[in-house]
């Protein structure tokens, strides 16, 4: 274990938690409608279909296009390319899938009414079928930089910043209304909140999604964001289970190994996972990483009975529903074939396969399982009665539609975008403020040259930020001129910066994961040589500062998103206060041992 990571556990350890401390007898989906009633119910309509309709109901599939029935051309030919079929619509006849998840690049998600519509085309193709069931729609509608449905959608701030303003009413309220929203455009299951526990700087792929290193504070703010959306009536998902938050390897790519002992996964990783099951969570999703001291086999959670079954239902007693991340995932993939990682899964204990890369190659091997006898038709069974209770929970039997009005009702209203607002105000958080700095006013420091990084919008977002942190400063009566410098800014780009910077009263930059060897720090360094008062916004990983000794003024923001950089505005300007504080620690660049500010750090004016 590095000294960084052993450091971090240290610092952040709350009380150890009992492995095998049992849930509230009536977790998750457990709850269903009805009680016995609704399952006799269920299951005589489990009893009714065909084994190849079985099968299709464990499946959750991407699919392109924005209409069910006439998806764009190039939609078609990616459809046929990659599944074998043109439409959602015959997704749907052919394999019987239960659920769909969209994503903004299979152009599921252009605009709400357009969102609503491909959701009722998906659930009249599936009514429609012999037996035809509603189908479970879903998304990573996590906000903060991951999120797939962009504006005129209500889009708030992301985990990390919600950590950082600590409040249990903000991540309920986030969760309430982003529920809302999701249900008027008929997704019903959203893989949020991260439970991760992110206690490792260099973790590449969980970062600002969790919501920091406290594994107390992070059960906190999952059960109230499991409340917030559970509340609106859509399924959430807590992830990813046994815990993703210490890897320096991103699963998307590779096989992370979690090399956490047993007690230390019951005090780090467990607690917010514990959270979410005794707050109601509706699903839970796996990690595709290897936790030897869980599991000394050597495959993947997904993939791991004594993980999905031997702790996650019998010792935390969750009986909702399991889905696994995406098995288009190198994690899961490294170690056994496209055909075997779905029949394994199952095996482990997974209700739910989530997009796997070849569908044909997945839903076929399933059914060869239970021809075969490695499977059983009651291990399938098993999974799709959770599956329908969360359908029959979520109201789809009773009405699967939704309807334009609903969405104008609901979808980016006034009152939502204002709270978004609000919230996002409280998150911002102030990290070095030497000689009083900020806040900055527009009469001593009107004209602010706007520098920084603009990696692409996270989330649907207007972006880019340099250009959103100009207009904010813009309409608060600053001056400001705009040069993107990017995440590798050259030589001459620094130069041109530097040249700018003599006709301004104030530097604005934005830093974007900057590293040892990133030549942000030349430019920042190079533009506090200038003598202008430079301020600095950390726009992804608040680690940035730890890289940057020798700024004067340093805001977190946690993401690039529009609601969060112009909060970040508002606060640089003294409009409100800064009020967040780090959910996680800062250590030293040069030396991890040392931590430069730790968890709970936020400067006020």
């Amino acid at each position: 274990m590095h000294t960084s990571r052993r450091t971090l556990l240290a610092a952040t350890a709350g009380a150890a938690a009992a492995v095998a401390g049992a849930a509230p007898a009536l977790a998750g989906s457990a709850k269903h409608e009805d009680g016995n009633r609704g399952d006799k119910r269920l299951r005589a309509l489990i009893s009714r279909m065909t084994l190849e309709e079985k099968v299709g109901q464990l499946f959750v599939m991407r699919v392109y296009g924005h209409s069910a029935t006439e998806p764009d051309q190039a939609d078609v030919d990616a459809n046929l390319a990659e599944i074998g079929v043109r439409t959602a619509a015959e997704l749907i006849a052919k394999y019987r899938v239960g659920g769909i998840i969209y994503f903004g690049w299979a152009h599921n998600t252009r605009e709400p009414h357009q969102i609503a519509d491909l959701s009722n085309g998906i659930q009249k193709a599936s009514l429609g079928q012999p037996r035809g069931l509603p189908v479970l729609v879903s998304t990573d509608q996590e906000h903060g930089i991951v999120a797939r449905v962009g504006t005129p959608a209500t889009l708030f701030p992301g985990a990390m910043a919600l950590g950082a303003g600590g409040s249990r009413t903000d991540a309920r309220t986030a969760g309430r209304i982003a529920g809302a929203e999701l249900r008027a455009m008929g997704i019903l299951q959203d893989y949020a909140p991260v439970a991760d526990v992110n206690v490792n700087p260099a973790n590449p792929v969980i970062g600002v999604r969790s919501f920091g290193a406290d594994p107390q504070a992070v059960a906190g703010l999952v059960a109230a964001q499991v409340k917030g959306y559970q509340g609106a009536g859509v399924a959430a998902t807590s992830k990813h289970f046994p815990g993703h938050g210490d890897t320096e390897t991103d699963s998307h790519y590779g096989f992370p190994v979690i090399e956490h002992t047993e007690a230390q996964w019951a005090e780090l990783d467990a607690p917010p996972f514990k959270a979410a099951i005794a707050a109601g969570i509706d699903s839970i999703m796996t990690a595709h990483i290897m936790v030897p001291a869980l599991d000394p086999a050597g495959d993947p959670a997904t993939l791991s009975r004594p993980i999905l079954t031997g702790i996650l239902r019998e010792k935390l007693g969750y009986d909702g529903v399991v889905v696994t991340d995406s098995l288009g995932m190198e994690g899961v993939r490294t170690k056994y074939g496209d055909d075997r990682v779905p029949v394994l899964a199952l095996k482990a204990g997974v209700d739910q396969l989530l997009n796997p890369p070849k569908l044909d190659i997945a839903w076929n091997a399933v059914l060869a399982a239970v021809r075969g006898g490695e499977l059983t038709e009651a291990r399938l069974d098993e999974s799709i009665l959770r599956v329908l209770r969360l359908k029959a929970k979520l109201g789809l039997f009773k009405d699967p539609y939704v309807t334009g009005r609903g969405v104008d009702r609901t979808v980016g209203i006034p009152s939502h975008l204002k709270s978004a607002d609000r919230v996002a105000e409280r998150t911002t958080t102030l990290l070095v403020n030497s000689g009083g700095l900020l806040p900055l006013s527009r009469r001593t420091h009107t004209k602010v040259l706007v520098v920084g990084a603009d990696p692409a919008s996270p989330s649907g977002t207007t972006g880019p930020p340099t250009t959103v942190l100009a207009n904010a400063l813009t309409e608060l009566g600053f001056t400001p001129t705009v040069l993107s410098t990017g995440t590798a800014p050259s030589a001459a780009t620094i130069a041109k910066a530097v040249a700018a910077a003599q006709d301004v009263d104030a530097v604005l930059v934005g830093t974007y994961n900057v590293t040892a060897a990133s030549t942000q720090r030349a430019l920042v360094n190079q533009l506090l040589a200038t003598g202008r008062p430079v301020v600095a916004l950390a726009i992804r990983n608040p680690y940035d500062v730890a890289q940057l000794p020798d700024v004067k003024a340093y805001l977190a923001s946690y993401s690039w998103t529009d609601v969060e950089l112009r909060a970040a505005v508002r606060v640089l300007a003294g409009r409100v206060g800064p009020r967040g504080g780090l959910p996680v620690p800062v250590q030293r660049a040069d030396d991890p041992a040392v931590v430069l500010y730790p968890v709970g750090h936020g400067l006020t004016y």
